[in-house]
């Protein structure tokens, strides 16, 4: 346990949007100070036991109920007090005045959940997804972020790098007995041990895709030709009339993005501008950029008008541009409710269905569905789908969300095929063992095990006051 010598303290909660605001209070001092501050019809504050709770008066300031909480059965794991007051500003003002009058200080961004950190109560990898679950906004995103906060992705984490512990104690004790020409493992068993810890990390990095999607929204671009419907499925999607919905060609010139929760998943729709071949330098840049939203998308929706004699082109045209990247192509079929170009209608998603399972386009993942954006027709199907593209299977999947530890394995997967070639070439196993131990310590630097003051000021910084 880290001894901490002040004691902080800080609304943890908004103030004045509900009936009660908390303020919360932790340190060597709390519970003194609550003595002179909380006058309780029973008993002090010191008195009470962990986990029970006491009303009083808050000096003149309001009636209060306080939670007692004691070391190491706290958040952080030392003395400290929650209380319950009305959600006044001037009352929680007050009473963080009064709080820092009698020896407490205001805490830092984080510092509750750093402390909780310094003193064994999580590790880093936990203590950075409190802050996802608060700001967690659909199923998905929670269920990630709780599964962080349970420790699963730590325990995953740890048993990688418990299997490479297992292969840096061999390697020391081949180096420990260099010298009577010992070999505890051969060559082979080595390797097939570092392989498996390269399989792990990279299967750890790459979810980080679909992680960062699920906890910033799912990036889905909706492309298509002019006219084709794209504003008019934004619309239904969303419910809302978002988008400018209009019958002359080009009135989408620039992205727009809005977000909408779907299946659980919080899902950010991007209409982008028609894709055709434009004069116009505005329009041109919007074509543009709609490439570049392609790109970026988790999923593409690529809206074809079936009524229309240009279809099959436009559909193509969709293939084309549709980026090897890309997770996802869900290809539309809009306007089946078109009545007087029914025989058109039928003919041209027939032949778009020929193509999609075609050999040409056999590399990327297509499913086309039949809809009418302006009808409701076929969306329930696609709102199915795309939750489906992103569903995560159970509570114990380890997807990364954050960037750093992303890059963090990235590294560690780097240095093992370092450890790699050199076993492969007979290299000397001192060399070897340095690239192990730089893979040990970039693990390390996720869950905290090594970590520096410089990193913690960036993690803890980016928390609320109050956590």
């Amino acid at each position: 346990m880290v001894k901490f010598f002040d004691t902080i303290c800080a609304p943890a909660s908004s103030v004045g949007t509900g009936a009660i605001s908390i303020v919360r209070v932790c340190g060597p001092e709390c519970f003194a100070i609550m003595d002179r501050l909380v006058q309780c019809r029973n008993g002090k504050i010191s008195e009470a036991k962990g986990y029970t709770m006491k009303r009083g008066q808050f000096s003149d300031v309001d009636d209060v109920v306080v939670a007692v909480f004691r070391n190491p059965s706290s958040y952080t794991g030392e003395d400290a007090v929650e209380i319950y007051c009305h959600a006044s500003t001037y009352i929680v003002g007050r009473i963080l005045e009064l709080l820092v009058a009698n020896g407490c200080r205001l805490a830092e961004a984080g510092e509750f959940t750093k402390r909780a950190y310094l003193n064994g109560k999580m590790d880093l990898a936990q203590a950075e997804a409190v802050a996802d679950v608060i700001t967690a906004s659909s199923e998905a995103q929670h269920k990630v972020a709780m599964n962080q906060l349970r420790g699963g992705y730590s325990a995953e984490l740890r048993s990688i790098r418990e299997e490479m512990l297992h292969l840096a104690a061999m390697m020391e004790l081949e180096l420990d007995f260099s010298e009577e020409d010992v070999e505890f493992a051969d060559r082979s068993q080595l390797l097939g041990l570092v392989d498996k810890a390269i399989s792990r990390c990279e299967t750890l990095s790459d979810s980080f895709r679909l992680g960062n999607a699920i906890k910033n929204g799912v990036p889905v671009a909706i492309v298509g030709a002019p006219n084709s419907g794209k504003s008019t499925l934004l619309n239904a999607l969303l419910q809302d009339e978002r988008a400018i919905v209009s019958d002359i060609p080009g009135t989408t010139r620039d992205t727009i993005e809005e977000c909408c929760v779907i299946s659980g998943v919080l899902f950010r729709f991007i209409d982008t501008a028609g894709i055709r071949n434009a004069s116009d330098e505005i329009e041109r840049l919007g074509i543009e950029r709609t490439f570049a939203k392609m790109r970026q998308a988790e999923v593409v929706l690529g809206v074809v008008d079936c009524s229309s004699d240009s279809a099959i082109d436009d559909a193509k045209m969709i293939f084309e541009k549709a980026s090897s990247e890309t997770r996802k192509l869900v290809l539309l079929c809009n306007k089946i409710d078109v009545v007087e170009a029914e025989l058109l209608v039928n003919k041209n998603v027939n032949t778009i269905n020929k193509l999609v399972s075609s050999a040409d386009y056999k590399d990327i993942n297509i499913v086309t569905l039949k809809i009418s954006a302006k009808q409701d027709l076929g969306l329930e199907e696609l709102r199915n789908e795309l939750g489906n593209s992103c569903k995560i299977s159970s509570a114990s999947d380890n997807l990364v969300t954050n960037a750093r530890h992303a890059q963090a394995l990235k590294s560690a997967a780097a240095s093992l095929r370092e450890v790699k070639n050199g076993l492969s070439l007979m290299i000397p196993t001192d060399l070897v063992a340095e690239d192990l131990r730089a893979a040990l310590n970039t693990l390390g630097s996720i869950t905290g095990e090594i970590s520096t003051d410089e990193v913690l000021g960036e993690i803890f910084g980016k928390f609320c006051i109050g956590k």
